[in-house]
């Protein structure tokens, strides 16, 4: 925020930063606005001008059973990995910030691993390892898989947020009879939830 105080290079880098953030989202949502009006030409190619309007490809989506089938697991996986990935990465990504304990930056590359390795190779090892199992093509495995793959994503938010996590909160909330539950639930986790 720009105050009297500001300097005139200080003002130009605030207005430049805007714009260019301005920008990276128009380059990240262009792409959006101009296919959704092509999922309303009545024609079979995906070209500008629309041949005409039509609902017809909404249609073949829900009447076709692939695809519904297909939703049905998106809908079923989807949130399910993302509660587990969340609670997970959240618990470990303190568990990574608080300690200082010998391997830890071992422990951190271990944990975003998933996030570097092709998802082809996962996806084989995952198969490998929940065939045996008799898991190979059950919502367990797709789900515990899924969020495995959503850990790191979760590790690395919320390492961040409790980088400039102030700890003598908690310790204030235990002080004044918190539990660790009660004090991880009513001061840290409010205070990390942005970051998450």
């Amino acid at each position: 925020m720009l105050n009297s105080y500001t300097s005139p290079i200080e003002r130009i880098w605030y207005y430049a930063l805007r714009i260019l953030c301005a920008l990276i989202l128009l380059f990240l949502v262009l792409p959006v606005l101009v296919i959704v009006p092509l999922s309303f030409n009545s024609g079979s190619f995906l070209v500008y001008p629309l041949q005409g309007f039509s609902l017809q490809w909404y249609q073949d989506f829900f009447n076709s059973a692939e695809w519904m089938r297909a939703l049905k697991n998106s809908m079923v996986v989807a949130p399910a990995a993302t509660l587990l990935a969340m609670g997970f990465g959240t618990l470990a990504a303190i568990g990574l910030t608080r300690g200082n304990f010998p391997g830890k930056a071992l422990v951190m590359a271990l944990v975003i691993s998933p996030m570097v390795v092709p998802v082809v190779i996962v996806g084989v090892a995952s198969y490998l390892f929940f065939a045996p199992l008799g898991l190979g093509n059950s919502y367990t495995s797709l789900i515990l898989v899924h969020a495995v793959l959503g850990v790191p994503f979760v590790i690395i938010t919320v390492s961040a947020t409790l980088q400039g996590f102030n700890h003598n909160l908690v310790r204030a909330a235990a002080s004044l009879g918190a539990s660790p539950l009660t004090a991880f639930r009513r001061v840290t986790l409010p205070l990390i939830a942005p970051g998450g």
